[in-house]
């Protein structure tokens, strides 16, 4: 495990290297981005973005999804796989917003995932990105294979362990940017099959590195 020590300067490399780091998710309106963190669940965000200017232009406000029918909206999000169960979820969460929270998004851990479709990975994002809560930490796929990597944890895959771990040790004004920076350095370096270590920004601090021995670039 990193200490507090360490995951400050891994964070201020990350942000060093991914300087605009922010959700690589499209979205307006503070649903809009809810509802695509839900379209994103076993898909691609550049497949979500494809298909919700399409949506959020036949249902431009949440009164239009709450009366949506299901079958409908299903048409439009079809291609983000799971499509029945994202569009069931997306219209009952619209609903829920206007007869509870009227028309605004709860500000809460407890009240975001009480939401039809909402986890800990979306509320995360939402009080991270939306509300700007210090400490809000999302773990996906990216995040799980990285923390292991790196060293925040060992043979851990299970988020919520993972990210009550990262909330120890990370700056929590700087916890939303650095699960950011993590996603886009898992697409560009730290791939699932083929990690680049020797251009690696973290190599020094990293864990996975040590092991195999990859600790200089002619390594």
């Amino acid at each position: 495990m990193k200490t507090k020590k360490e995951a400050q300067e891994i964070v201020r490399l990350l942000l060093e290297e991914y300087p605009e780091a922010d959700c690589t998710l499209d979205w307006g309106k503070d649903y809009e981005l809810l509802f695509s963190v839900r379209l994103a669940a076993q898909c691609t965000d550049e497949r979500v973005n494809k298909i919700t200017p399409a949506l959020f232009e036949r249902f431009p406000t949440l009164e239009s999804f709450a009366e949506a029918d299901v079958e409908e909206v299903e048409r439009y999000v079809h291609s983000c796989g799971f499509y029945r169960a994202k569009a069931r979820d997306i219209v009952a969460c619209a609903k829920v917003l206007l007869e509870k929270y009227s028309g605004e998004l709860p500000r809460t851990m407890e009240e975001l995932t009480a939401l039809p479709g909402v986890g800990r990975k979306t509320a995360n994002l939402i009080l991270g990105d939306v509300f700007h809560v210090p400490g809000s930490t999302v773990v996906d796929t990216h995040c799980i294979r990285l923390a292991n990597r790196i060293g925040f944890v060992k043979d851990q895959k299970e988020p919520v362990k993972i990210e009550m771990v990262l909330r120890k040790v990370l700056p929590p004004e700087s916890s939303s940017a650095f699960c950011h920076c993590i996603v886009l350095h898992g697409r560009a370096v730290c791939d699932a099959r083929k990690p680049l270590c020797e251009r690696c920004c973290l190599r020094e601090h990293c864990d996975y590195v040590k092991k195999t021995g990859k600790e200089t670039i002619d390594g």
